[in-house]
């Protein structure tokens, strides 16, 4: 199969730089376009970037010369992935995305748009069946917060197996890595500490759980999130001083009663199969929940590249005497949620024919 070729926007920042790393000899996509400032524009990619990566920038990439993220230096593309600050993804995107390009984007800007997919590969490519309806010029796909990633995983499986979960509460330690390189967490901050508050977060948390639980519209041309009716959603987000990897504690309700079983909750998480890994994409890991029985797991250091990162862990479940039932989740903020579910997305739009 002739490799779909890939350009990255934002590709000296941390996000980008990942985005390079996954795309390394990846089957399905070729890196050929890189874009970033005006500073960096005209140099090799390996004179422009301050490599951060604890794996060595990949020889490919290298000589690669940056351009400004303009479209007009993209032509060609099949996919652009998008790491750019929020600051100025906005208006970036939305220039690629009406000459015709399909972007996959890192930045919370375009996210509550209802007629933009925002995407855990592992919970719910089925939004992406909206694309054809409402734009065939271009679209914009979003990736959703690192957070989110890791709370909805867990959720997916068990809303599949008995109905609606109609409470939810969240408590995040998350990795210092979310934060980027600049300004990112000053080590003096963070070390022997923990910081009660991201800026931002608990929102996007709340907010993102809806539209990524929720369906397809009637004529598919929209998401609809659930309500606050339907589902309340309560985050409380910290940051940790680990690497990487977010840890969440959540406790949660069904609504149909009589609940499940502890067991039963178990065996729905376990046996969970996600429809990027039936498509039969690249990265999408075989086990997508881990299920860990011993009590101390899941941890960080650990537990979060299981599957390349692209797998969820689970431990604790157990159950919760406010709500139904509690349990531990790890995900790895960049790969899942943030870098590497922009690739597996890009795998699951090639799957089904939308690039």
């Amino acid at each position: 199969m002739v490799k779909k070729i890939a350009g990255v926007l934002g590709a000296t920042g941390s996000v980008g730089q990942r985005f390079i790393l996954l795309l390394n000899e990846h089957p399905d996509f070729e890196l050929k376009y890189l874009g970033a400032s005006k500073r960096s524009s005209g140099k090799k990619y390996s004179d422009a970037v301050n490599w951060k990566q604890t794996d060595l920038l990949p020889d490919f990439a290298k000589d690669i010369i940056v351009s400004e993220c303009d479209p007009a230096y993209f032509k060609g593309c099949d996919v652009v992935f998008s790491g750019l600050d929020a600051d100025y993804a906005g208006e970036i995107e939305s220039s690629f995305k009406d000459n015709g390009f399909a972007v996959v984007s890192n930045a919370k800007n375009h996210r509550r748009e209802e007629n933009v997919p925002l995407i855990v590969p592992i919970v719910n490519i089925d939004h992406l069946d909206i694309l054809p309806k409402h734009d065939k010029k271009g679209f914009i796909v979003c990736i959703s917060n690192c957070s989110t990633a890791g709370l909805v995983a867990p959720l997916k499986p068990l809303v599949e197996k008995f109905g609606p979960i109609d409470a939810l509460s969240t408590v995040t330690m998350q990795a210092i890595s979310g934060a980027g390189f600049s300004p990112g967490v000053p080590g003096i901050d963070i070390l022997d500490n923990i910081i009660p508050y991201i800026g931002g977060e608990e929102d996007k948390m709340e907010w993102e759980t809806k539209k990524i639980l929720g369906s397809i519209s009637q004529d598919q041309s929209h998401i609809k999130l659930l309500t606050d009716d339907e589902i309340k959603v309560s985050a409380q987000c910290n940051r940790v001083a680990v690497t990487d990897g977010h840890t969440e504690c959540i406790a949660l309700r069904f609504q149909n009663r009589p609940a499940p079983s502890v067991d039963q909750v178990k065996q729905a998480l376990e046996e969970y199969v996600c429809d990027a890994y039936k498509l039969g994409c690249h990265s999408a890991p075989k086990q997508t929940i881990h299920l860990l029985e011993q009590n101390d797991r899941p941890q960080p250091r650990l537990d979060r590249n299981r599957d390349n990162g692209y797998g969820v862990s689970v431990g604790r479940v157990r159950e919760d005497p406010l709500l139904d039932y509690k349990m531990v989740v790890l995900s790895h903020n960049t790969v899942i949620g943030a870098a590497g579910a922009g690739i597996l997305i890009a795998e699951c739009l090639l799957a089904k024919n939308l690039i």
